[in-house]
């Protein structure tokens, strides 16, 4: 079951040394995703809904909802068409709280960041691989979606390289599975060797039926903050 649908936005900027996103962290002590640094966004509210002519219902209030937490969270002011639709994650079945979460790339727009203090304490502009050195390293804790999301933004060296590769693929649907008994912990998704057979049937999307190759890997191996992620279907 689905509490609900949220949006994730990835705001982009060129700087000198190359691409940059902007993280933000949330506050140490309570809230979701305590202590972690995260990418704005946040719950689709009903108000979002009916703003567009777009077919899919859903995904219309989701880039409305990108638009909206953006504005709140951090100052900046984004348009609708400038959400570029990048994935779409669906927590495991056992998660408490299960919210369908679209994320989309957007360039950033000049301007300060504003914080929210009831939402985050503190916001960084990095290059990818030094946010995902951070994590290693034990100074900056990410979760799955960010963690991936980052490590699909290696070798984008622009804002203009990181929106061309995403138009140029297909939105990823992350339907995430928690692999039992595997040492160290692991997720896993659609091509994955040890996927589940049978689909989310929360998720609404077709997984396919192609038979898998015993071999083939879709998977995030999370040994302790040395995380690596793991692609041969």
């Amino acid at each position: 079951m689905f509490h609900g649908t949220a949006a994730t936005v990835v705001l982009l900027r060129d700087a000198p040394e190359g691409l940059q996103v902007l993280l933000l962290e949330r506050p140490r002590n309570r809230g979701s995703f305590a202590g972690a640094w995260v990418f704005p966004g946040g719950v689709v509210d009903p108000g979002d809904y009916g703003q567009s002519a777009d077919d899919d219902v859903e995904l219309a209030a989701a880039r409305q909802a990108g638009v909206r937490e953006t504005a709140e969270e951090t100052g900046l002011q984004l348009k609708v068409a400038e959400l570029r639709r990048l994935s779409c994650w669906v927590p495991p079945p056992e998660a408490p709280r299960r919210y369908r979460t679209w994320f989309f790339l957007a360039p950033a727009p000049d301007g300060d960041i504003l914080l929210s203090p009831d939402e985050h304490v503190d916001s960084v502009w990095l290059a990818p691989d030094e946010a995902l050195e951070r994590h290693q390293a034990g100074t900056m804790s990410l979760f799955p979606p960010t963690w991936v999301t980052l490590h699909g933004l290696l070798g984008a060296g622009t804002v203009e390289q990181a929106l061309a590769r995403a138009s140029a693929a297909a939105p990823e649907t992350y339907a995430t599975r928690q692999l039992p008994g595997h040492v160290p912990p692991a997720m896993v998704w659609h091509g994955d060797a040890e996927y589940p057979d049978s689909a989310d049937p929360a998720a609404t999307f077709d997984e396919g039926t192609t038979p898998r190759d015993p071999s083939s890997r879709h998977r995030l191996i999370m040994d302790e903050n040395r995380w690596s992620y793991e692609r041969t279907c």
